[in-house]
């Protein structure tokens, strides 16, 4: 079976006093690579204040010095935005990248917990939330007349009404007023993120794809997901998945001991919990990592999407450009 695309993420996050990592040099550099697609995190407030750059501003940057790398959300947490919104900046991305963006999408998790405070989101809302602004995206971004349902959980920071497209083109007067936003665009690929039941559920309703967490839940739930898609007439949305690697030969990368501390401190980047971190990182050389980016396609994976867990970023990207050319 040949290996997956592979993608990386953008240094999008820095440790605190330090500053995130140059996206235009970053994105030149994986295209320069060969990699299929550079990737980009969504949120307001990172854990309790990492340094973060916006997706979207990321991914502009990265559009504008670069001519073929595909452009990933990975992923907007769509509750802290209105839809609205959402639609007009990624439209814009398409039009300016030459319809490169691949849009992956979730409803956040608990981590960033003041992100709900500062957007003005109940954080409880957040699943209907996502629902809403899912069934309106695509014909927003494409430039069709959307019209504002009173009825709908808000899909934006402030108070007000979500969005739903049309059922009818004879749109109804006692509704709320119709959005048409242009220029109209390409619609690109929805990935839908997340572990939950209800994410997978949403991927298959809402879905072109199902961005999962790790490479050891890929063949679980990619069964799960043709379950629901087939429940639903649907086909079965593609898989990507998530990698978070630490490539040897790079002079840059800690001692294991030291990068485990630093993936598990709570004020880090990554703030993952102890009991998870050794099943959830992926270490060794690029032939090492060729095998784990196989054993993803193996159980399903389309896509991986590798994220570095220390070290030099260009030097990493060189080794992961290297395991990727062992899988041709």
């Amino acid at each position: 079976m040949p290996g997956p695309d592979v993608g990386v993420s953008l240094p999008t996050m820095s440790r605190r006093g330090e500053r995130p990592g140059d996206m235009a040099a970053a994105a030149r550099h994986a295209e320069d690579l060969g990699l299929e697609s550079v990737w980009a995190v969504d949120q307001l407030i990172a854990g309790t204040g990492t340094p973060i750059i916006d997706g979207t501003v990321a991914l502009a940057t990265a559009a504008a010095a670069t001519s073929r790398v595909r452009l990933g959300f990975g992923v907007m947490i769509l509750p802290l935005h209105p839809v609205v919104w959402v639609a007009k900046q990624v439209a814009s991305l398409q039009h300016t990248s030459g319809d490169r963006v691949i849009l992956g999408v979730g409803a956040g998790g608990d981590r960033h917990e003041a992100s709900w405070a500062a957007a003005g989101v109940p954080r409880r809302e957040r699943g209907r939330r996502t629902d809403a602004a899912l069934r309106a995206l695509p014909a927003l971004i494409a430039g069709h007349p959307v019209q504002l349902d009173p009825a709908s959980p808000a899909t934006g920071p402030s108070a007000g009404p979500a969005l739903q497209p049309p059922a009818d083109p004879a749109l109804q007067p006692t509704a709320g007023p119709v959005v048409q936003l242009a220029p109209a665009a390409t619609v690109p690929p929805i990935l839908v993120g997340g572990m939950s039941d209800a994410a997978l559920a949403r991927a298959a309703e809402y879905g072109d794809g199902w961005f999962a967490m790790s490479v050891g839940a890929v063949a679980d739930g990619r069964a799960r997901l043709a379950e629901l898609a087939a429940a639903r007439n649907r086909p079965v949305p593609e898989v990507t998945v998530s990698m978070l690697a630490a490539l040897t030969g790079d002079p840059a990368l800690p001692d294991q001991d030291t990068l485990i501390r630093s993936l598990t401190d709570v004020d880090g980047l990554f703030a993952i919990p102890a009991e998870y971190v050794r099943d959830t990182l992926v270490t060794g050389t690029p032939a090492q990592i060729a095998a784990r980016l196989a054993e993803a396609a193996d159980g399903g994976a389309a896509r991986v999407v590798v994220t570095f867990a220390a070290g030099h970023w260009p030097r990493q990207a060189e080794l992961l450009a290297q395991a990727t050319a062992l899988l041709t």
